[in-house]
């Protein structure tokens, strides 16, 4: 709602004292000489306000995009020292885009032209970008945005709160069957690098990602108690791994031949500061083992796999894993409808046996 207050000034002139009060937003005000003109800042200014063009402070008027971007890798991403490398060419491509743009002007229908090209222009590999990569994409601006708002107070709200995120397909499942299992783990038995058997063990009996199996030091195993310790992890939590099985009893072997000049558990041939790389030697043994479609990664997936069939529930699925949430465990909980049944059938059964 608007409100004008025709004033006399002090030579006898006149004014147009203005007040814009909109529910959820700052009061505006500004003074004109002409009616005209406070009628025609009424109207774009209450338009800019609901389009969210329109901001409290005047920070917004004098930084760009550019500024903001800048101003983010300087002083924050540095301290996201996980996301620098995936983070700062993501901002560096918002920047191309929209750099030029001063914050008060960056509209959810700008932004959104950039998603819609982010989806459907080629990558420079000659690939179109998936709706998970232009999700990161969005999540790195959006992060700028709030430290803006929330900190640097150079914006009221942040354009991105009104931009919806691209649809991401469902998470997917790759687990090996008991026969590709045994062909895999044949394979690395046999395969030239004598690492590579106990690693994919290891991967496969804790549900471990590869960046945590490779950066583990000795000084964080406990052998005699079964466990190690993670310091390094994606979600930034310390995380206790149980060591059992095959797995421990590999590792405990493995422990009487390690290397002293390196902390850590699996180093370089060539340089032992720093962790192998077991990239090659396992697409080997996939090729091998005649396993296609598979990755690493999916290592990961059969271990929550395998404890979701044997009767683990999400929550201690998203234990073993390190997952704060139960959202990225839902994906496993179609294979654990077996033990849900005979939940439910004991619950029955107790309840109304005796009817």
């Amino acid at each position: 709602m608007a409100t004008i207050e025709k004033r006399i000034t002090d030579n006898g002139g006149t004014s147009y004292r203005v007040k814009i009060r909109l529910k959820g937003y700052p009061v505006q005000t500004a003074t004109f000489k002409r009616l005209t003109d406070a009628k025609k800042w009424v109207q774009d200014t209450e338009s800019a306000i609901r389009e969210g063009r329109h901001f409290k402070t005047t920070e917004a008027k004098k930084h760009t995009l550019t500024d903001l971007v800048d101003r983010y890798i300087k002083d924050v991403l540095p301290k996201k020292s996980k996301q620098v490398h995936a983070q700062r060419p993501q901002l560096e491509r918002w920047k191309a885009e929209l750099g030029c743009y001063v914050l008060a002007d960056i509209t959810p229908s700008l932004i959104v032209e950039c998603r819609d090209k982010l989806l459907t222009e080629l990558t420079p590999r000659g690939s179109q970008r998936s709706p998970a990569t232009v999700v990161r994409y969005m999540a790195a601006l959006s992060h700028a945005f709030t430290i803006a708002v929330n900190e640097w107070q150079w914006l009221e709200i942040s354009p991105m709160s009104k931009v919806k995120k691209p649809t991401e397909p469902r998470g997917r499942v790759r687990f090996l069957d008991d026969e590709e299992r045994i062909k895999l783990l044949q394979a690395c038995k046999e395969s030239p690098n004598s690492m590579l058997y106990l690693c994919v063990i290891l991967a496969l009996s804790s549900g471990m990602r590869q960046a945590e199996l490779m950066g583990l030091k000795w000084q964080d195993v406990n052998l005699k108690d079964g466990y190690l310790i993670l310091h390094e992890t994606k979600n930034g939590d310390r995380r206790r791994v149980p060591l059992s099985g095959l797995g421990l009893l590999l590792l405990q072997e493995y422990a009487k031949i390690r290397r002293i000049d390196t902390p850590l558990l699996f180093p370089s041939d060539r340089n032992p500061q720093q962790p192998i790389d077991l990239r090659k030697a396992f697409k080997n043994a996939l090729t091998i083992a005649e396993i296609t479609e598979f990755k690493w990664h999916d290592l990961r997936h059969c271990t929550a796999s395998y404890l979701a069939m044997n009767g683990a529930s999400l929550a201690e699925i998203a234990e073993v894993l390190g997952h704060k949430t139960l959202s990225m465990v839902k994906r496993y909980a179609h294979l654990s409808d077996g033990h849900v049944s005979n939940v439910v059938a004991s619950m029955n059964a107790k309840i109304f046996g005796g009817m």
